[in-house]
């Protein structure tokens, strides 16, 4: 380390006791230059000082006066400053003082000044290591940050519980669970496994590693549990797709008398949001008006999310209207639920407002804003926005902008247009784009483009059963049964397999769940009892099912029997049995929504006066008096 001084007096102020230098040159400084990490050692031989009888800097300087500079440095300059004093007064060799220091340059992401600092201690405390572990950790440099607990174990120091979740939280962004097995036996060697900081950062490190057992097992294994330790395996669950269990979870955190925080309402409104229950969106949201928490753009957001997602569009606007302040995110989130409810004009008109309130749209505005005109059919609206991205707003179109446009020239037919904006793209083309061009070709039988869009696919992501399904239905619905022999010979052999259908529906304060053909429900008698009567009064009405959505190589009133037990008309069903008359049947599906299952929801929406609402993959579908809000443009 190279330290200049040059003609430096030095006084003290007795009356305020305050430490000042005065420069005695105009043409001198005090300037500190630290060497990098990879120069770690002080050369006493590029310390410049004059020699003379006594120490030019005698008098002495207090530790704590020093840690108080630290505290108030305003930049890694005044640091450096500070640093070049406390070497000359010999002060590196009080822990205190060099931990400070260590801390203060790693709060200004200068680790490479920390990192020859650290090199230089003579003496290291547990503070020091973690002071150099979270620095690196908190700029993402994970090498180094395991590189020097590495150095911690060699040199016999015991990790302790302030080291050891900034290394857990490593291996969580990495999502490296076995990087993390591996600091969690180092946990339990050294009996840190009931310290409830380093447990909650398991159990957080776990969760978001998709493996939620060993999560719960730790979870409930903890001696004591906080309102940050039930937040985390809340929305670990959530995270993972576990939402009803992050709802159970939500219940039983009450129970034993911890209050939520705003944090975990943030948490488990995000829940509500992914499971689409509205009872319990309501008590969630009674929940959050009850304790008086505020609107702020967070958990408003997050609301606005939670009641579109649920399928009540009005609640999300209400919420939206109540918000005092509304950032660009806010206004994307309403944005996205009315383009998901098929409110195509709707979503135009929030982005209107938002200009009006000068807030200025980003990327992901235009990805709400495009999906919105994409699903409503909205095809010039989408090409001037698509347009006016950089010309008019500066924001570059990403990936996602190109696959809504895809979906949206697919939707309307133009797919030779689709195929030209793909090709002359410059960003790198992924999954979502050739999803959504194979998607089109689904809706338009273009065989030879869905060939091509599946190739792509199946480049990126072999082991996708999904992308094979879908080419399967394309060749099905064409007719070529030996084309999908074939991608049912590859699936074998790939060993992989169809993703079930499942529909969901919330009755009874519980979650229904339904697959096609279903008899293990309690009520499996009254739901096809009730279904058989539907059946009936449909048919009279003039519905005919529509035989070309089974895609399998049977007759047709074979056909017609699979048609007839589709998970959603069993939950439709037993929605007309299990809930009150005159109010709405909310489903959810895990697939997207089949054609004949879209006619059948339409007739029953108009011979029973139910609104029927139901969430698939790709958007919500309002079915009331015979017409669905999707226009069928879905």
């Amino acid at each position: 380390m190279l330290l200049k001084l040059r003609k430096q007096s030095f006084f003290i102020n007795a009356s305020q006791e305050k430490l000042r230098f005065c420069l005695a040159s105009t043409a001198s400084a005090t300037t500190a230059t630290v060497a990098e990490a990879t120069t770690p050692q002080l050369n006493p031989q590029n310390t410049q000082l004059r020699e003379s009888p006594e120490p030019p800097f005698s008098c002495y300087l207090d530790p704590k006066y020093v840690i108080s500079l630290l505290l108030r440095s305003r930049g890694i300059f005044h640091t450096r400053q500070i640093h070049s004093q406390v070497i000359v007064h010999g002060m590196l060799q009080n822990l205190n003082v060099a931990n400070k220091l260590l801390y203060t340059y790693a709060q200004h992401k200068a680790l490479g000044d920390a990192y020859a600092l650290f090199g230089e201690m003579g003496e290291r405390d547990s503070v020091s290591w973690s002071v150099m572990i979270g620095g690196f950790a908190k700029i993402g440099d994970y090498t180094r940050c395991f590189g020097i607990f590495r150095e911690l174990i060699q040199s016999g120091v015991r990790p302790d519980n302030y080291t050891l979740p900034f290394l857990i939280r490593g291996c969580r962004d990495m999502v490296n669970v076995l990087n993390g097995r591996v600091i969690h036996d180092v946990v339990l060697k050294h009996g840190l496994e009931s310290n409830r900081f380093v447990c909650a950062a398991l159990v957080d490190m776990y969760a978001k590693c998709r493996v939620t057992e060993d999560a719960r097992k730790l979870f409930d294994e903890m001696p004591s549990r906080d309102i940050v330790s039930w937040t985390v395996m809340i929305g670990g669950y959530a995270e993972c797709g576990n939402a009803y269990e992050s709802l159970v979870l939500f219940d039983s955190m009450r129970e034993e008398g911890v209050v939520p925080d705003k944090i975990s309402m943030v948490t488990v409104v995000s829940a509500c949001a992914k499971l689409g229950a509205m009872n319990k969106a309501r008590l969630v949201h009674d929940h959050v008006f009850g304790n008086k928490f505020s609107l702020d753009v967070i958990l408003g957001t997050a609301m606005i999310d939670m009641h579109a997602k649920c399928g009540c569009i009005d609640s999300a606007r209400d919420i939206f209207d109540k918000m005092k302040d509304k950032n660009v995110v806010s206004w994307s989130a309403m944005i996205a639920a009315y383009g998901y409810h098929g409110h195509g004009k709707k979503a135009l008109d929030t982005f209107s407002m938002m200009l009006s309130s000068g807030t200025l749209p980003n990327a992901i505005t235009f990805v709400s804003l495009l999906y919105a005109c994409s699903h409503a059919g909205l095809i010039e609206e989408g090409l001037r926005f698509f347009s006016l991205m950089w010309d008019e707003y500066s924001v570059r179109p990403n990936v996602k902008h190109y696959t809504c446009m895809v979906d949206l020239l697919g939707r309307a037919g133009r797919l030779d247009q689709a195929l030209k904006l793909v090709e002359s793209m410059k960003v790198e083309k992924d999954e979502g784009l050739w999803g959504a061009l194979l998607g089109a070709c689904r809706i338009h039988g273009h065989i030879d483009l869905a060939e091509k869009a599946a190739n792509s696919l199946l480049q990126l992501q072999p082991h996708n059963a999904g992308h094979y399904v879908l080419l399967s239905n394309i060749y099905a619905k064409a007719g070529r049964w030996k084309d999908v022999a074939k991608i049912r010979d590859l699936m074998t052999q790939s060993r992989l397999k169809k993703v079930p259908g499942w529909t969901w529906i919330e009755a009874y304060n519980n979650i229904h769940k339904f697959s096609s053909r279903d008899e293990t429900h309690p009520m499996s008698k009254e739901i096809y009892e009730m279904l058989k009567n539907l059946n009936e009064k449909l048919e009279l009405a003039g519905y005919v099912p529509d035989t070309n959505f089974v895609l399998q190589d049977v007759d047709e009133e074979v056909k017609v029997g699979m048609l007839y037990a589709h998970s959603e008309r069993l939950a439709i069903a037993f929605g007309l049995i299990a809930t009150p008359a005159g109010t709405p049947i909310r489903i959810t599906k895990n697939l997207r929504v089949c054609g004949d299952c879209h006619t059948f929801s339409k007739f029953v929406s108009a011979i029973t006066q139910r609104v029927i609402i139901v969430r698939d993959s790709n958007r919500f579908h309002h079915f009331k008096e015979g017409v669905c809000s999707c226009g069928d443009y879905w």
